[in-house]
């Protein structure tokens, strides 16, 4: 018998835990393996630092490919078998190059996590827990972020050259942790209907989730249906969806230009240049992990009351305000201990806005026939960003004073605001159904609003 929703959420969530993880523990091998393999500035950051976010790029620009295929659930399966893979290969590399490719290996199975997980759980989530149970995925993000600065913390003075390679070896338990969990995960019904997979068993796996008396499953099957007609007529084509994408770039796009990416990887280095010991640089941002934690706990309980745009309202204003710290505070390539505030600041309003909103925002806004795609593309720019800042961040650090780089990330956080304040739509407590009435006003013939709705808050 299948679990209920927010079981069955959770279980999928946690390839989060593995996204988190494997982005930032390498903050912990940077320095150890720039003096162990001596490479230059430029293959440093490109090769050692940012050729997993490379990676991503691959993995989200093509990650809806196995989830319209084979399912998202099997989707899933596979990235976990790919993490695996990239912790035990970084973790014995005898080379710079053994290490880069594991680690393009690992940011593929990022970037695909960031399409299959938000997908997924969006189409089996009820209307009214949708932004809690999509939240999940970030939670989870956190946490495992949170569980990498940990690791690395209590692994530093281990032994030599035996301290980084456990740092990046340890991933390994939670990627054979979720390859058991997810067995245990039914497909997406919505999937399994839309794309003519299975209708039979879609209906089949409806009803043992939320019971056969508590929604109308004809109703979904008639407004896939009816999307697949749609689809046919080109309704949903790139022209027709195009503001569904203009809004998956923008929240996609500032959520890097802020400088997420830039503070949670170079932080341990810009802390360590400002006079804290090695072992100090990489405890503080186990506490900076922990804000982000419960602060993305409390954005996940208020998703679904207040909405995704006034979280994003607040986060935004958090930005303005940390980052003005920030800028206030950088002397050179070192800050003053107010940076210190400013940097946990940052983290909290990340988790209460852009953290906790992205990847429900982006998997609410696309139709059935054409989530996957749209999640893909929102992942893809990000991922381009992502790896853009993290490539050029040892050279941006070596070239530029941290004032002008945080006055950069200030620019990007006021345009943000304005975003939210004039472009961003509220998705919340709308099915997927009724959130494309709502956004695509001017689709002819658009899918009808539910008589019952079909996925309800119990």
């Amino acid at each position: 018998m299948y679990k209920k929703p927010k079981h069955n959420a959770v279980l999928a969530s946690f390839v989060g835990f593995l996204f988190g993880f494997d982005t930032v523990v390498i903050s912990g091998s940077n320095l150890p393996i720039k003096e162990l393999w001596n490479t230059s500035e430029w293959f440093h950051g490109f090769f050692i630092m940012s050729v997993a976010l490379w990676g991503t790029l691959i993995g989200s620009a093509f990650g809806n490919i196995p989830c319209d295929r084979i399912g998202r659930k099997n989707t899933l399966f596979w990235i976990a078998v790919v993490y695996f893979i990239s912790a035990i290969g970084t973790a014995l590399a005898t080379d710079p190059y053994f290490f880069s490719a594991y680690r393009f290996l690992g940011g593929i199975a990022i970037g695909a996590s960031t399409v299959a997980a938000p997908t997924y759980i969006s189409e089996i989530s009820p209307y009214k827990w949708r932004g809690k149970l999509v939240g999940l995925f970030q939670l989870n993000i956190v946490v495992g972020i949170l569980a990498a600065f940990l690791s690395n913390y209590l692994l530093v003075g281990v032994g030599g050259d035996l301290d980084w390679r456990l740092m990046m070896g340890a991933e390994a338990i939670p990627a054979i942790l979720f390859l058991i969990l997810v067995v245990d995960l039914p497909e997406s019904p919505r999937w399994l209907i839309s794309k003519r997979i299975n209708d039979k068993k879609g209906i089949e796996i409806i009803h043992r989730l939320f019971g056969t008396n508590q929604h109308d499953t004809e109703t979904l099957i008639s407004q896939l249906e009816d999307e697949k007609k749609q689809a046919g007529k080109g309704t949903f084509d790139f022209k027709k969806l195009k503001k569904s994408y203009f809004l998956a770039f923008l929240i996609a796009f500032f959520n890097q230009v802020c400088g997420i990416n830039f503070i949670l990887i170079y932080g341990p280095e810009i802390l360590q240049l400002s006079g804290l010991e090695t072992a100090q640089s990489l405890l503080l941002p186990v506490f900076i992990g922990l804000a982000n934690l419960i602060f993305t706990i409390v954005s996940l309980k208020f998703i679904d009351r207040v909405g995704r745009r006034k979280l994003m309202i607040f986060g935004s204003i958090g930005y303005l305000i940390s980052l003005s710290l920030l800028v206030l505070s950088s002397t050179g390539t070192t800050i003053s201990i107010i940076g210190y505030g400013g940097f946990i600041l940052f983290i909290v309003s990340h988790a209460i806005g852009q953290g906790s909103v992205i990847w429900v925002f982006i998997a609410e806004i696309f139709p059935n026939m054409q989530r996957a795609k749209g999640q893909s593309f929102g992942s893809f720019v990000h991922w381009t960003l992502a790896a853009l800042i993290t490539f050029l961040g040892t050279v941006i650090i070596g070239s530029f004073e941290l004032v002008y780089i945080f006055s950069c990330f200030l620019v990007f956080a006021i345009l943000q605001l304005f975003f939210v304040l004039f472009l961003m739509p509220e998705t919340t407590k709308l099915t997927l159904e009724e959130l494309q009435i709502k956004i695509h006003t001017k689709i002819s013939q658009p899918i009808q609003t539910p008589s019952a709705r079909v996925f309800p808050a119990d």
